[in-house]
């Protein structure tokens, strides 16, 4: 490893850091790694710890003792949570995106990784409480925003699927009613994909009436484990009650209005605080 400056070992350090989110990792690894004293990493984490909490961009933890080191801890919120939410809000209400049925177009944001990128972390800072084992989500829309979640938090992503796969081995299924269509469907988790006692997060992209999550919930009770929550992108403002009881949505869309080419969405906005410069 080459001798280098103290920046630019600070800008290696950082990306490190943020590539294994949540991870723990030996002081004595970065020692090795950089060639340098453990006093001089304290130095650069102690600029590296400032520079995340002046700028609101996350946080270092460190844990003392043998089995001790540092992580990243990746958040978004207040101001930077803001300004995601508007943003998107803004670009979701734009009439051009009413298709036949009332429905609107999000295929382009939700398979946008940077716009999921910050929803993850979003998700991650509001549901960071609740500790979860793994992130579930059902195909296929919600993929990826689940599994950006499960970046933040360093956690499995586990996928329901809507029926079984032979290739998967024995699953556990269930029927449930979907809240949009009153259909009854199935859903399917392979029976290697959730350890008993997890504790679940479950991430969508949409919800309407909460068929859908309640069906996800049913299915983390029925393989032995238990749901600690349920995020969603977008919900609509109606049915008020969702079937799914609790649960935390990002963005609220309060009407399409196909006739005049016209959306309502409000962001779920959190209260702000200054940057220190």
């Amino acid at each position: 490893m080459p001798k280098l400056r103290r920046v630019e070992r600070m800008a290696a350090l950082t990306k490190m850091l943020a590539d294994r989110p949540h991870e723990l990792i030996p002081l004595s690894f970065f020692c090795d790694y950089f060639g340098i004293a453990k006093s001089t990493l304290s130095d650069d984490l102690l600029s590296v710890r400032r520079a995340f909490d002046a700028y609101r961009l996350g946080s270092l933890e460190t844990v003392f003792g043998a089995a001790g080191g540092v992580r990243y801890i990746p958040y978004r919120a207040g101001h930077a949570a803001n300004q995601v939410l508007q943003t998107m809000a803004a670009k979701l209400e734009s009439g051009d995106r009413i298709i036949a049925g009332g429905f609107l177009y999000m295929s382009d944001i939700l398979y946008d990784w940077q716009w999921m990128s910050a929803v993850g972390e979003i998700f991650m800072t509001r549901f960071a409480a609740v500790h979860p084992d793994c992130i579930m989500t059902v195909e296929t829309k919600g993929i990826l925003p689940a599994m950006m979640v499960a970046r933040a938090f360093n956690k499995p992503l586990v996928i329901a699927r809507r029926g079984s796969r032979v290739t998967e081995g024995s699953a556990t299924s269930i029927n449930y009613v979907s809240g949009s269509t009153k259909r009854i469907q199935t859903m399917s988790l392979t029976k290697r994909a959730l350890a008993p006692n997890q504790r679940v997060l479950i991430i969508d992209d949409f919800m309407k009436a909460g068929g859908t999550a309640k069906g996800m919930k049913e299915l983390v009770y029925e393989s032995g484990s238990q749901t600690v929550g349920v995020g969603v992108l977008v919900a609509t403002a109606e049915p008020l009650e969702k079937m799914t009881g609790d649960y935390m949505p990002l963005l609220v869309l309060e009407g399409v209005d196909e006739v005049k080419r016209h959306v309502r969405i409000r962001p779920q906005l959190e209260p702000e605080e200054e940057i220190n410069e």
